[in-house]
């Protein structure tokens, strides 16, 4: 049972780790949207909208329903956007992380600069 789970979780992640599949997630998050909503939505990748669809779909990340000549999607379970917020807060606290690393960086850099000057000046020795 735990590989069968295992399996699952790595299939449902692969189908997210493509950030145009993401864009069409968060795209409906407002609700449903036929595919030409979504393809305007998708400015940098409009023709592969349908790729997408179709491999969320596969995946049961998204459901369509046909109306007249328009299919309308929406994500099937919401949870998938909390799972998004999430990843949001990963990466917020990462970036958080980053910049406190680079601050300390410029610190560093500026303490060696100060020293070289100083050793220039003769202030003092190496």
């Amino acid at each position: 049972m735990d590989t069968a789970l295992r399996k699952f979780k790595a299939e449902f992640f692969k189908a997210l780790a493509h950030p145009g599949r993401i864009q069409i997630i968060e795209c409906l998050r407002a609700g449903e949207k036929t595919v030409g909503e979504i393809q305007a939505f998708l400015a940098d990748e409009p023709a592969s909208a349908s790729q997408h669809l179709a491999l969320l779909r596969a995946k049961g990340i998204v459901e369509g329903r046909k109306s007249g000549t328009s299919v309308f999607y929406r994500v099937r379970d919401p949870r998938v956007f909390d799972l998004l917020d999430v990843a949001r807060e990963i990466f917020n606290v990462h970036l958080v992380d980053t910049q406190e690393m680079l601050s300390l960086l410029a610190e560093e850099d500026r303490s060696i600069q100060d020293r070289i000057e100083a050793i220039k000046g003769g202030l003092i020795t190496p």
